[in-house]
């Protein structure tokens, strides 16, 4: 039998523990946290602009003043340059000679004199706003031309009539004072990366509503295709007669890349460098216009510009106005731009040899982003090589050929022709440049893959097209298997599907056919992601991802409650729809009532749908496999092994899970009372 007076005893503890956690919510809930935000801002502004911050506290207070200051040359959160911040306890050499030589209240004040200057900030911590140390160190920096900020205790108090602001918590528990102090560090230190670009702001929750974008890097071009008829021969020599002339412009090189990235709605974001004369302009206006952010490092010349003549579908003629030279730019990024690049789902270097991926300190920054996310590198033969650690390098033949010339230990076959010599290439180059990957493409015979593994050669052949337009190709499937990096998938599944991208692309004309076709936007509240982008993001993070599929013509509450119960079941919910051809294979000519626009809106509108993938085959099996849930959620009196895509779950360790039907709901049995009520 339990002693009542062991209950008892062990009971204190815990209503002690209650009132802390009580005193603490409402005093974090008086907690000026407006002001806090413009203390980070100002701070950011003095720190930025060489100004210094120095802060110190007695005990428990100069712990948190040396957060503060430690987050400040250190970081919080995103990395960035590291700024002036001192605490001033932390030199106990002159702590302690000060306070034996001139007193203890002069502690703090003489290390201001030395450290402080006009603009500058002392940020002073005090649960009780009177210690003589403190409060002569306020007096010190006022007689300095400091800006004087003090987090204290229960107002009013010594130091807060010293100085020029405060944010005073009101509690009488010392503990939970220092508790809020502590909390009021991070919010200065958070929105001091804030104003600097570093991070975005909470409340905008960026993350959330906008996935993140995908970095293309590179050098940008002009591109003009001049279109007209050819009928005729000059009669001044036999050359064609191009009549009717049509000029198109459009964004070339790595410009070109970043528009192709874009089509899926994604955001993207090019870092590139333009002139500023008119070609410079069109160029820039011709990029924003097909949604693609510019980070201009600015370009020390002239545009380069390519122009075709061209004619039924084929080039005669390309005149180029793009020297050879090196470009030179006119700024570096600046430390928001750096964050952008740093907090890309994906980087792709798509190198044309005039400068960009040959720059140091961005090489630098892309070094430290292979670390962070898959950086897919397509290089070209006048280019530099990758920087360590991309995820996949995207070399054609010639390049191939050309940078694994200069590996010091070659495979067997690095010279010479055919798939056996591109194979040998792509391992040699694997090793060379530290890649997870390296895939050579080969035109209409497809791709290889090599990867650090040591596996198989994958060879992806090229599907049956008819003749198109290679133009652009390259940027084509270096694009696609970015953006697939970036949603999660395998280098394997990346390339195989940016052949068949690729190649589409060839045979719908390739790069001339960009400006006519408009950027996909997304069509429902669910779809603003996608749902691969959604099963990535949580995966990234370590969540579950759970789908179900199914039909979904007529919504009722049966279908509700399932996709709640599944929901439950993890971090994502996505739904494997039927599009309305599937539809009318499975359930008859009459079906579906509901179109697959509307059926995928309407999902897409409950809050227990992450996204919808809409699916045109019999089964959702080729949907599975490309999410891969983790949970995949069945509805109805099913045994797990009588779900045809159980099997095909379990092979990357998903597991089926049966969830029961609301009794008494039906689509068809919606479907035929209404036709009976037409009838009548």
């Amino acid at each position: 039998m339990t002693d009542p007076t062991a209950r008892q005893a062990g009971a204190a503890p815990l209503a002690h523990g209650l009132d802390h956690i009580v005193q603490l919510q409402q005093a974090l809930a008086g907690v000026d946290v407006p002001r806090l935000q413009q203390w980070g801002r100002r701070l950011a502004e003095t720190l930025s602009a060489g100004g210094r911050l120095l802060a110190a506290g007695n005990g428990g207070s100069a712990a948190e003043a040396q957060h503060l200051t430690s987050e400040l040359v250190g970081r919080l959160r995103d990395d960035r340059e590291p700024l002036s911040a001192i605490a001033l306890h932390a030199e106990t050499s002159a702590l302690t000679a000060i306070g034996n030589d001139y007193g203890y209240e002069e502690s703090f004040a003489r290390q201001v004199r030395a450290h402080g200057r006009p603009g500058d900030v002392l940020i002073l911590l005090s649960t009780s706003g009177r210690s003589p140390n403190v409060l002569r160190a306020a007096e010190a920096a006022r007689e300095a031309g400091m800006a004087v900020w003090a987090l204290t205790g229960p107002g009013p108090n010594p130091l807060a009539e010293l100085c020029d602001e405060v944010v005073a918590v009101e509690s009488a528990a010392t503990a939970a004072v220092q508790e809020c102090h502590l909390v009021a560090v991070h919010i200065i230190c958070a929105c001091v990366d804030i104003a600097l670009g570093v991070c975005p702001p909470a409340a905008e929750d960026t993350t959330a509503d906008r996935p993140a974008p995908l970095v293309v890097v590179g050098d940008t071009l002009l591109d003009r295709d001049l279109v007209g008829t050819v009928e005729r021969l000059s009669p001044e020599a036999p050359v064609p007669v191009v009549d009717e002339v049509r000029v198109h412009a459009r964004p070339g090189g790595a410009g070109l890349a970043a528009v192709l990235a874009a089509r899926e709605g994604r955001p993207v974001t090019l870092v590139t460098a333009l002139s500023g004369d008119r070609d410079g302009r069109e160029l820039a206006t011709l990029l924003r216009g097909q949604g693609v952010d510019v980070i201009d490092l600015g370009l020390a010349g002239p545009t380069p510009v390519k122009s075709r003549v061209r004619t039924d579908g084929r080039s005669l003629l390309m005149l180029s106005q793009a020297s050879a030279d090196r470009s030179e730019f006119s700024r570096s990024l600046t430390e928001r731009e750096r964050s952008t690049v740093l907090g890309a789902a994906a980087v792709l270097v798509s190198d044309y040899g005039r400068g960009i991926a040959e720059d140091p300190e961005l090489r630098a920054l892309l070094e430290r982003a292979a670390a962070r996310c898959p950086v897919v590198w397509d290089p070209h033969p006048r280019g530099a090589a990758p920087v360590r650690g991309v995820r996949l390098a995207t070399p054609n033949v010639r390049e191939a050929a050309r940078f694994a010339q200069g590996v010091e230990v070659a495979a067997p076959r690095t010279e010479g022709t055919g798939l056996r010599a591109d194979i040998d290439r792509g391992r040699a180059l694997v090793g060379a440049w530290s890649a997870a990957g390296v895939v050579v493409t080969r035109g209409v015979a497809g791709a290889v893959l090599l990867d650090a593994a040591g596996s198989s050669p994958l060879v992806v052949p090229g599907l049956p097209r008819t003749s198109g337009d290679p133009c652009g190709a390259g940027d084509c499937f270096a694009a696609t298997a970015t953006r697939l990096l970036a949603d999660g998938f395998l280098l394997s599944e990346a390339v195989t599907e940016a052949v068949k991208v690729a190649g589409d692309f060839v045979a719908a004309g390739g790069a001339s056919a960009v400006a006519e076709r408009p950027r996909r936007e997304p069509e429902s509240a669910a779809a603003d992601e996608g749902a691969l982008a959604v099963v990535a993001r949580v995966r990234a993070a370590g969540g579950t991802v759970v789908a179900t599929g199914g039909c979904f013509d007529l919504l009722h509450t049966g279908h509700v409650g399932l996709l709640e119960q599944a929901r439950r079941l993890g971090d994502c919910l996505v739904v494997c729809l039927n599009d309305d051809d599937s539809v009318r294979r499975l359930k008859g000519a009459e079906r579906p009532v509901v179109s697959d626009v509307d059926r995928a809106a309407v999902l897409g509108s409950l809050a227990s749908v992450d996204g919808v993938f809409v699916f045109g085959e019999d089964t959702p099996e080729d949907a599975l496999r490309q999410i891969r849930p983790d949970v995949y959620v069945k509805g109805g009196d099913y045994r797990v092994d009588d779900v045809p895509e159980a099997a095909l779950v379990e092979t990357w360790g998903g597991r089926t899970v049966i969830l029961p039907y609301l009794d008494g709901r039906s689509t068809t049995r919606m479907i035929d009372k209404i036709a009976g009520r037409s009838a009548r």
